[in-house]
Parts: C-alpha cells; structure tokens; sequence
C-alpha cells in the first residue's frame, strides 16, 4: 500500500478542517479533521525524523492553525487557509525529504 507524504496530509487536515467546519456550520467537526490529521502527520514526523523534528513540525501545524485566522482578516479565509497549508506542506517536505 503506497503511503501518503505527510506534506500532503497535514495540508490536507488544514484545508478540509476548514471546509469541514464552514460547510457543516459545526467547528468542532473541522476541530475533528484537523486533530486527526495532525496527530497522523505527528506519528510519522516522528518515525520518519525524530522526536525534536516532530515536536518542530507540530508546533508549525499548530502555529499555521493559529496563524490563519488573522490572516484571513488581510486577504480571506480561503486564500488564508490555502497559504498556511501551502507553507506547512513546504516545512513537512524539507524536514522529511531525505529522511523517509
């Protein structure tokens, strides 16, 4: 089974998080998706690059999480969203690449 690249997932929980909570009405719901794929991105940073490169990445994912709501007051929420995810994706890459 091939495995998915955990720049990918942890893009992914951002912006479905996101379409989750708006579309449902219910943010907890988007709270789900987030935690579990971050919690799934976390496992594998940890496999992949270790515990210091995991608690980084974690740290990036919440801060990306955080960082987005601002954000979003300058440029929108989707545009927002799709920046933090694209930048999280970018430091799940470089930390990983040569490592999994």
């Amino acid at each position: 089974m091939a495995k998915i690249p955990t720049a990918i997932v942890a893009a992914s929980g951002l912006v479905g998080g996101y379409a989750v909570a708006r579309w449902t009405k219910k943010r907890p719901l988007g709270g789900v998706v987030l935690a579990a794929a971050g919690a799934l991105s976390a496992r594998e940073w940890q496999q992949v690059a270790g515990g210091k490169a995991a608690a980084g990445l974690t740290a990036a994912y919440v801060a990306a999480f955080a960082g987005s709501h601002p954000l979003a007051k300058k440029v929108g929420a989707w545009p927002a969203v799709f920046g933090v995810a694209g930048a999280m994706a970018g430091a799940s890459w470089a930390v990983t690449r040569s490592k999994g």
